[in-house]
């Protein structure tokens, strides 16, 4: 995998989630997910969201895309109306790292489509990009997002918090990373090859 060129196009799919590019004609859904605010509280976007917000999200997203810069999907159930959005980005290929992000619409939360996309593109990245160390930054007061982090196998690092500012103000993020995919700990998977090794249990 190259540092600048991330695959365009892509589809991803799996447990009833279809996740795609984003489209011309997404825009009216993709401005009435985003202005409300819940998006404009944990998220640095334009608060109103408007069709003109829209225009330039949509461009920016094309161009992100089609530069390999980004992985920037609208996630769906069956590839039509957008109902959320997951991302990949800020790639270094020589720590083999990228942030994910991720949002859903209000009408459609608490139906596992947070999570389920997630898991999505966080196996994508590892297995098919081979990238081994996945971050998210999320509002310690964010507890939701907190919440389909955990269950997606994330765990908070301890690392400083990172500050960012949206429309409300600045806010401190926490940085969580997926566990090594065999699960755990490094002290407990050295346990278990000690375990394997001299024939003792943990």
């Amino acid at each position: 995998m190259s540092a600048s060129r991330l695959p365009f196009p892509l589809t991803l799919t799996g447990d009833g989630i279809v996740l795609r590019e984003w489209r011309s004609e997404d825009l009216d859904d993709l401005v009435a997910m985003l202005d409300e605010p819940d998006i404009a509280r944990w998220t640095p976007m334009p608060s109103p969201f408007d069709v003109e917000a829209g225009i330039a999200y949509l461009k920016r997203a094309h161009q992100g895309r089609v530069s390999g810069q980004r992985i920037q999907l609208a996630i769906t159930e069956d590839g039509g109306r957008p109902l959320g959005e997951v991302l990949l980005f800020g790639v270094d290929a020589g720590l083999r790292e990228a942030e994910l992000g991720y949002l859903v619409g209000a009408r459609d939360r608490r139906r596992g489509l947070a999570s389920g996309s997630l898991s999505l593109l966080s196996s994508y990245a590892r297995s098919t990009l081979q990238l081994t160390r996945l971050l998210l930054r999320i509002d310690p007061s964010n507890t939701a997002s907190a919440a389909v982090a955990r269950r997606c196998g994330y765990r908070l690092t301890g690392e400083p918090p990172i500050l960012q500012v949206g429309p409300h103000g600045p806010s401190s993020l926490d940085t969580w990373e997926l566990l090594d995919v065999r699960g755990g700990s490094r002290l407990d998977r050295l346990k278990n090859v000690a375990a394997r090794r001299y024939g003792r249990r943990t």
